[in-house]
C-alpha cells in the first residue's frame, strides 16, 4: 500500500540534518540497512533539540522514544552523498510529542519517512512531565510564534 508523503506543517520549523552513508550501513541487499534508519530518526530529533535549547535546559529535561514507525520508499546506495533528514514536531499531548522525519537523497527524493513518539522526562527522576508551552514556541516557524 502506498503511503502519503509526510509534509511539514507551515507553522513548524523544519530542521535539516546531513546524514553520512558509511560502508557499515550497507546490508547484504546493497543499500542502507533498516536499523540505520531508526538511528537516523533518533539522531535528527536529538540534533534539533540540541540546536534549539541551551545546556541548562538540556540538563533539566530529557526525551525518551516510546514508538517508531518507518516507511521505506527508496533504497540509499553505498557512497551516497547529500542525504539529509528533515524533521519537525507535531502538537504536544501532555508529555508526548510526535516527531516527523523525512530522509531524502541528494535529488530531494524521499527515501524513507518516519514518525517517532517522544516523551519529555525530568532528567533527574526520569518521570514524564507535561511539555511546557514555551518549549513548543521554539519549534514553531518565526512567523507563527506567539
Amino acid at each position: 500500500m502506498a503511503r502519503k508523503t509526510l509534509t511539514p506543517r507551515e507553522d513548524r520549523e523544519v530542521f535539516v540534518v546531513p546524514l553520512d552513508v558509511r560502508p557499515e550501513h550497507i546490508d547484504a541487499n546493497g543499500h542502507v540497512n533498516n536499523v540505520v534508519y531508526v538511528g537516523w530518526l533518533q539522531d535528527a530529533g536529538t540534533a534539533h533539540w540540541n540546536a534549539r535549547f541551551d545546556e541548562a535546559t538540556r540538563a533539566k529535561w530529557s526525551w525518551v522514544a516510546t514508538r517508531h514507525e518507518i516507511d521505506y520508499l527508496r533504497g540509499i546506495e553505498p557512497g551516497a552523498e547529500g542525504v539529509v533528514a528533515r524533521t519537525w514536531v507535531g502538537d504536544p499531548q501532555g508529555p508526548r510529542f510526535t516527531r516527523y522525519v523525512r530522509i531524502e537523497d541528494a535529488q530531494g527524493r524521499v527515501c524513507a519517512q518516519g514518525v517517532t513518539e517522544w516523551v519529555l522526562v525530568d532528567a533527574a527522576t526520569l518521570r514524564p512531565q507535561r511539555i511546557p508551552p514555551d518549549m513548543l514556541v521554539v519549534f514553531e516557524t518565526p512567523t507563527s510564534a506567539h
